[in-house]
């Protein structure tokens, strides 16, 4: 009996040992690093294999690496197909499935390279000077499309002729002794790059080799420069292989700061006039040619100036020449449409009460249907037989995979698991959707992650992050830069709140921010965090807030109306002086959208909602980080917000970097983010 005793004990011991050695633990900064980022799967013609890119950290080289993987669809089988420490992205089948083109910085600029599907060395495709990116095959295989941002005057000169003066034009830019420009009109830089006066061309070149040709010459852009606008690579081979659709920029090249007035073209692949295919006001883009060629799908905004309208998804008969929307009542926007192979019906993801799903809707129009449901759910393809759909999803709790369903919506199931060992050490608890009442009685919704091992009759500090755009939303996905389960990790309830102005509650949620940033939304916000610290779990005394982009403009406004609170604060590249952030933007629409027209003309608009007319109630400890490059909100906006600060003689502290933009890229730079922001929130929240 007493031997029987002892082994029990030992088997216990054992069994606890293991128990404990499998136990999840809280999740890291180092994480982040960790996991492979899938990202822009492509499905091969025949259907078998997806090609797609796999992303990792180097905190060692400071650097983001992007690689090539191909698995089979099944999930059965998957490799590695680049190893090269240059980025390798954006692959694409060629029509028999024998090639695949993909964009790569491994010659230094980046460039087109193609390499054997069934393995082997990549071969560089494109040599151009200004180089080339968005490749897409000619459906005879016989050529590429792609883009060059090119010096618009050399453009209608023949390809040597043109590529040496764009050379010489660069080596000036970069070696000259002057460094000057001379700018005669807006969008001379963007988001965070100059344009030194460039136009983004489409090209075509010969496969496998042969002199490329632009087939979009002069002093207009043939793809967004705007990601406002862009959905991806915004142009399209027609069936035959005869014309490409694409979308250009508005008209005429000055009023491109303030005008949203994109247009559908399509253009001969043998060069030529182009034909307009849409007069729409308001901005039109990324153009799919039916399988037939008898139509052109396409997405439409209504209302010109406003970049946060909802998009519809268009059909336009190439026949008759007329254009009508297939999702007229459905109160979300399009994104990404796809084809089916019979013609029959379209594809798309749009966002759906915090979630972005996967729908279809038929050529009859405004029948669409949800395929997949919940999490967020992008980068659709589908196979031949149009009964299976590829695609990436990710969640709160976990970073993207790859998963496939029936168009049917059912069998669905993931394909890849790159991430599954590291996710499995992890508590990640799902976060609640949680609403309240806002403004007016309106329903508002949020979400509510606690922290890895939750104690519900313990007190935690509490941390209300308001998310950018500000028409935008915190989905149920996945984020590298604000990402919630590592923010709860760090022992904090987190409630993300997506009030008024959020996408994919509606249009009209979505337009009531606009002329109103400090208004209803800012009830909405007030009233969620009241229902939050009511929670018994919350300790409403020590209660932070933080947000970037028009997050980081409320929580400067949160310093300017309600410092009392709030223990502290945190602002990522957010807006201080709406005024000097009009004269200073890239995009101009955007402000003058919001406020009604310009600062001469509405001053009062500018300066009702502006935190900077504020800064005498300023008295909140407040930490402020900026990039340089960030040219969508300047940063002297945070400049000014810390001088104001600093002048009250409040604690504060800013973090300028030099080499990011609107957003902390490089591996150690987010490492550095990430340790100054929880310093600073154990500095005042864990005392």
């Amino acid at each position: 009996m007493k031997r029987c005793l002892v082994w029990v004990l030992v088997l216990a011991a054992v069994s606890c040992s293991a128990a404990l050695s499998q136990q999840k633990r809280p999740m890291q900064v180092g994480d982040l690093f960790a996991i492979q980022r899938i990202s822009s799967p492509a499905l091969s013609p025949d259907g078998k294999w997806v090609v797609y890119v796999v992303g990792t950290a180097d905190l060692g080289t400071n650097k983001n690496s992007t690689d090539l993987w191909i698995c089979s669809v099944d999930g059965a089988k998957s490799r590695r197909l680049t190893t090269h420490p240059a980025g390798d992205g954006n692959p694409v089948w060629s029509p028999d499935g024998k090639w695949i083109a993909f964009e790569s910085s491994r010659s230094g600029e980046g460039q087109v390279w193609v390499m054997p599907a069934d393995g082997g060395e990549p071969q560089q495709f494109t040599t151009l000077a200004t180089g080339a990116s968005q490749p897409v095959w000619a459906p005879d295989g016989k050529s590429l499309a792609f883009v060059s941002p090119v010096f618009p005057e050399n453009s209608d000169k023949p390809f040597p002729v043109s590529d040496s003066l764009n050379r010489i034009a660069l080596e000036r830019l970069e070696k000259g002794k002057v460094k000057a420009e001379v700018f005669t009109r807006l969008l001379y830089r963007h988001w965070n790059d100059w344009v030194h006066g460039k136009r983004q061309h489409i090209f075509i070149q010969p496969f496998p080799a042969g002199q490329p040709k632009d087939r979009t010459p002069g002093d207009r852009d043939a793809v967004p420069s705007s990601s406002t606008f862009s959905a991806g690579t915004d142009f399209a081979f027609s069936p035959d292989g005869k014309e490409i659709a694409y979308t250009a920029t508005p008209v005429p090249a000055r009023e491109e700061a303030w005008s949203t007035n994109h247009e559908i073209f399509v253009i001969p692949v043998t060069g030529g006039t182009p034909k307009q295919l849409t007069t729409n006001p308001a901005a039109d883009g990324y153009p799919r040619f039916s399988p037939d060629g008898k139509y052109i799908a396409y997405r439409a905004q209504q209302r010109p100036g406003f970049e946060a309208d909802r998009w519809q998804l268009m059909l336009f008969d190439r026949k008759n020449g007329t254009s009508r929307s297939l999702t007229e009542n459905f109160d979300s926007s399009v994104e990404t449409p796809i084809w089916s192979p019979d013609g029959t019906t379209l594809y798309f993801p749009a966002e759906e009460r915090a979630n972005k799903n996967l729908f279809a809707v038929t050529l009859k129009g405004n029948d669409v249907r949800t395929i997949v449901g919940g999490k967020t759910n992008v980068s659709l393809c589908i196979s031949p037989d149009g009964k299976t759909l590829v695609f990436s999803q990710a969640s709160a709790v976990r970073a993207a995979e790859l998963f496939r369903v029936g168009t049917d919506g059912s069998g669905l199931r993931s394909i890849t698991g790159l991430n599954d060992e590291l996710f499995a050490k992890l508590d990640i608890s799902a976060p609640e959707s949680i609403t309240w009442e806002g403004d007016g009685g309106t329903k508002i919704q949020g979400w509510l992650y606690r922290p890895p091992g939750f104690d519900a009759s313990k007190k935690y500090p509490l941390v209300m992050m308001v998310h950018g755009g500000p028409q935008g939303a915190t989905e149920n996905g996945w984020h590298y830069r604000w990402n919630m389960a590592l923010w709860a990790a760090q022992g904090y309830v987190i409630f993300a709140p997506n009030p008024r102005g959020s996408t994919g509650f509606g249009q009209k949620f979505v337009d009531e921010i606009s002329g109103d940033w400090g208004g209803k939304v800012f009830v909405d916000l007030m009233k969620g965090l009241d229902h939050v610290q009511a929670m018994p779990f919350v300790d409403k005394t020590r209660t932070a807030a933080a947000g970037a982009s028009f997050g980081g403009y409320m929580v400067n406004w949160f310093q300017a109306k309600v410092p009392e609170r709030f223990t502290t604060l945190i602002t990522h590249c957010g807006v201080y002086n709406f005024g000097s952030m009009y004269g200073a933007t890239d995009e101009v629409w955007f402000d003058e959208w919001d406020h009604g027209g310009t600062p001469w003309d509405k001053p009062e608009e500018y300066a009702k909602f502006s935190p900077h007319t504020y800064a005498k109630n300023f008295r909140t400890p407040h930490l402020i980080i900026h990039g340089a490059y960030d040219f969508r909100i300047p940063s002297t906006e945070a400049m000014q917000l810390f001088t104001a600060l600093q002048r009250r003689g409040v604690p504060s502290k800013f973090v300028f970097f030099h080499d990011e933009s609107h957003f902390v890229a490089k591996p150690a730079n987010s490492e550095f983010w990430h340790s100054t922001v929880f310093g600073w929130l154990a500095e005042y929240l864990m005392k």
